[in-house]
Order: C-alpha cells, then sequence, then structure tokens
C-alpha cells in the first residue's frame, strides 16, 4: 500500500504543478500533508515536516546568503565585462548563445555547486535572453541538463556520496566514468545547437548593431496577404536598420523608427518595431549607483577566493556563503542605508527560494518518515527478474534516472544502492561498476523538485516550474540515456 501511495502523491505533484492547477510551494506542503493523513500517519507529520526542515536547513541558509552574495557582486558589475563578451560572442545568434549557456553552465559546474552555477548563469545570460525575446525554458533546461553531467565531479556530491556508501575511493569511480560522462556533455552541447537552430527559425535572423548592444530582428518572410510585423530593437544606444521583406507579387520595404503592425497586402509597405521591454538590460545599465569599478578587482579576488575555499571544502558552504556575504556588502556598501537597500533589493528572490527549500522539506519529511521511499526503492529491486542479475550494472544505470529524479540523492546513495550492490554482488558485478552506473541519472535528477538549486534556476530566471519540468524532464532523460548507453560501450558500466 505505501509504495502505492507513494508513487501516486509524486504523480499527483507532478502533474497538478504541470498543469499549473497548484503552485510548487503549496503543492509541496499539502499534497504530502493529506497522504500523510491517508497513510493513517496523520499523527506524526509534524514529526516528519521537523525532521525534514532540519534536514534541509543548512541548504536553506546556503542558499539565502549565496543569492545576496551574488546579487551584490551583480549590482557593483562583477559580471557586466562577462555579459559583454558574451554579447560580442554571440553576436545575437541563438544557436550560439544557446551553445554558450551549456558552456558557461559546464564551466562554472567546477565548483561543485548547482546553486552557484545558475546564479552566475542566469545573472549574465538572462539580460540577453530577454533582449532578444529567446526561450527562457530553453536558457534553464540546457543549464540544468549541463549542470547535471557536471555534478558527477567527485566533489559535487553523488560521486563522493557513492564512495562513501560502497566504501569506495571517489577517484576509482568517477575517472573511468570520465569518457561516458564526456559523450554526455556532447550530447548537451548538441541539444543545445538544436534547440539554438530553433529558436533560430523562430525568432528569424538577429544582428547586433556596430555597437554590439542592441539587436535587430529580421521577420521571415510571409506568405501572401499575411500580416508582417519587423522587429529592431530599442534603448540602449540601439539603432534601426532598414530590411526588405517579399509580401505576395512585389517586395515590401520595412523601415526602422516607430512602432505598429502593418498589414502588407500585394505589393504594400510594412512599418512596424518590437520596442525592447524596459527592463531588459538592467544588469548592463553603465550607470547605475550600485556600481563600484574601484572594488571590481577586491570583488573578483573574493569570488575566486570564495569558490576555492568551495571546492577544498575548508568550511562547510553555508558558513562560506554567509561570510562572504556580510564581508561583501561590509566593503561595497560600508553605510548601513545601502546596505539595508541591498538586501531589500533581493529580498523576493530570498524568500521565494528559501520557502520553497522548507516547502521540499515537507514533501521529503513525508516521503522518508512514512517509509514511502523504501517501500517504493526495494519493490522495484525486488520486481528485478534474475535473468538480468549478471547485469545489474545496466539495471542500476536505468534506475538511477527515475529514482534520482523521485528522490534525494542522500536516499538514493545511502538507500538504494548499497541493495542494487549487494544483488549485483551476488551475480558477480563489483561495487565499483554499481556505483559508476549510479551517476547515469544525474543529468535528469538537476531538474527534480527536490534539489534546492533548480529553484534558484527557475527563480532568478522567473519561468514557472512546471514550464521548466515539462521542457526539460525529456532532454535531460535522453542525456541520462546517452551516459548509460556509452558507459556500456567503452566497457566502463
Amino acid at each position: 500500500m505505501l509504495t502505492i501511495l507513494g508513487f501516486v502523491m509524486i504523480a499527483t505533484f507532478l502533474v497538478l504543478i504541470m498543469m499549473k492547477k497548484m503552485s510548487p510551494m503549496a503543492a509541496l506542503i499539502l499534497i504530502p500533508a493529506l497522504f500523510c493523513v491517508l497513510v493513517g500517519k496523520g499523527a506524526h507529520l509534524g514529526a516528519y515536516v521537523l525532521k525534514g526542515v532540519g534536514d534541509l536547513a543548512p541548504t536553506a541558509a546556503m542558499l539565502m546568503f549565496a543569492i545576496i552574495y551574488f546579487g551584490v557582486m551583480i549590482d557593483v558589475g562583477l559580471f557586466d565585462p562577462v555579459v559583454r563578451g558574451i554579447l560580442r560572442f554571440c553576436k545575437a545568434d541563438p544557436v550560439r548563445i544557446v551553445v554558450g549557456t551549456a558552456l558557461l553552465a559546464a564551466i562554472v559546474s567546477l565548483d561543485g555547486d548547482g546553486s552557484t552555477t545558475f546564479m552566475i548563469t542566469v545573472s549574465a545570460l538572462y539580460p540577453l535572453y530577454r533582449r532578444l525575446k529567446m526561450s527562457l525554458v530553453v536558457m534553464t533546461g540546457v543549464a540544468a541538463t549541463a549542470n547535471g553531467v557536471m555534478n558527477t565531479v567527485p566533489w559535487g556530491g553523488p560521486t563522493a556520496r557513492a564512495a562513501t556508501a560502497l566504501k569506495l575511493d571517489a577517484g576509482d569511480i568517477f575517472v573511468p566514468m570520465v569518457p561516458a560522462l564526456a559523450t554526455g556533455l556532447v550530447a548537451v552541447f548538441l541539444l543545445a545547437y538544436v534547440l539554438g537552430r530553433r529558436e533560430r527559425k523562430r525568432l528569424g535572423l538577429l544582428t547586433l548593431d556596430g555597437a554590439g548592444t542592441a539587436p535587430e530582428r529580421a521577420v521571415p518572410e510571409p506568405a501572401a496577404g499575411e500580416p508582417v510585423l519587423a522587429g529592431a530593437g530599442g534603448g540602449f544606444g540601439a539603432r534601426v536598420r532598414t530590411s526588405v521583406f517579399r509580401t505576395g507579387k512585389g517586395r515590401g520595404a520595412t523601415a526602422g523608427g516607430g512602432g505598429g503592425t502593418a498589414h502588407a497586402g500585394t505589393g504594400a509597405t510594412a512599418t512596424a518595431t518590437e520596442p525592447a521591454p524596459a527592463d531588459d538590460f538592467q544588469g548592463l545599465d553603465p550607470h547605475r549607483p550600485t556600481l563600484r569599478p574601484r572594488l571590481y578587482w577586491f570583488n573578483a579576488a573574493l569570488t575566486v577566493a570564495l569558490l576555492v575555499l568551495l571546492v577544498l571544502q575548508t568550511l562547510p558552504i553555508p558558513v562560506l556563503f554567509l561570510l562572504g556575504a556580510a564581508l561583501a556588502l561590509t566593503v561595497n556598501f560600508p553605510h548601513m542605508a545601502d546596505q539595508k537597500a541591498r538586501i531589500a533589493a533581493h529580498a523576493e528572490n530570498v524568500l521565494n527560494v528559501s520557502g520553497m527549500v522548507f516547502a521540499a522539506a515537507v514533501f521529503t519529511g513525508v516521503l522518508t518518515g512514512t517509509g514511502m521511499v523504501e517501500h517504493m526503492a526495494r519493490w522495484l529491486v525486488d520486481g528485478i527478474p534474475d535473468g538480468l542479475g549478471p547485469h545489474m550494472g545496466l539495471v542500476t544505470g536505468v534506475l538511477s534516472i527515475p529514482l534520482t529524479y523521485f528522490m534525494s540523492n542522500d536516499g538514493f546513495y545511502f538507500g538504494i544502492v548499497p541493495i542494487l550492490a549487494e544483488a549485483g554482488a551476488a551475480h558477480g558485478v563489483g561495487a565499483l561498476e554499481i556505483a559508476r552506473a549510479s551517476l547515469v541519472g544525474q543529468a535528469l535528477h538537476m531538474s527534480s523538485p527536490l534539489v534546492p538549486a533548480v529553484y534558484v534556476l527557475v527563480g532568478m530566471a522567473k519561468v514557472e516550474f512546471g514550464d521548466h519540468t515539462r521542457f526539460t524532464v525529456k532532454w535531460a532523460a535522453l542525456t541520462s540515456l546517452v551516459v548509460l548507453a556509452a558507459g556500456l560501450l567503452y566497457g566502463i558500466i
């Protein structure tokens, strides 16, 4: 019964948020509370929730101060050169931009922390996606999938958990998996290229003016009698370039300047522009009062030092970000009124993300406390046919894709992987092979509703979690399957 109710609870949650019948925060709280009562353990709901909150409190603290820290770094202009460099490199080409998203997310993911990766990636690229009217779920989907593949670095979490659970060396697990993971990363870049081509087809030809800051849009040729809408970016030093479009039997010239839409008939002339939203380039405003150009190298050194200490695990991550945020605020904004203003400016992001983390604590607390997770896992493991025993590496890889999505990494690596390793040992499959196969599902795991970092991603990108899930799951699952296939092909799994 617990097995069935566990799967039904997860399915109910996913359906409701993907259909936008409930907000993720409300669904994370109310659905597990309801199912806790249904399994007859409503009296223990408080204990389950407090246990979940206690487990996730350090993560919530880390996210709170990490958002403040990177928010201050954005305010003072640390990432402005990055954004300008991306603009110059991408040349407003959607293909380059989406591939650049994957590249930036993959590089930053080397620090081993998904929240940091998403903060930096979204901070750098969000203005560009908004300015060019590109799909934001493409950005979140590609960033999450790239981070999921790179999340397997030994200091990133999953590999360390697998090593601890099976008493193995993390290097022995990770190093042989590098070719398969590299293949998965190549798959992410190919995915980014394909999605970029789709965006280019949807938006038409985009170019930048001489200043390298204002995009201009050439609309694909319409069919005869269709309305023509030509876009030209406005603001931020934009200038409009004349474009020519074919309509019906003749040609219509489109010259920039004003706004509006003209319906073009045979040989008609259509003039239209798409003014850019006023807030698209606030992050690049060269005159904003929060800029601290004289402190640029201090802020850069502080950020590098913070990331190095994070990788070296000198102190717990929440403590590092707490100290970093306090130091960044004090040095950049020595006046208390300015510090309060900066904290208030980022309060919405802090509240949204930390609130989602504590809401997820209800979900994980009930799922674990009632025993649903354990029953679901054992049902899956017991359902493995005896004939698949010698292929437990493959079985583990396949199971890791859904299980790491529906469970926390702690639950999967400390609760499920040892069981799979025992089953594998009975058929002569070594623990190292099981450990490597267990990393396969990480590309999908990073979009799980149980991963706090994903709420940083969708929150900063202003994307609905349901939209992100609906778009990303299929591509992330495909990437995980590519990693699994590569592992089998190279003889690693």
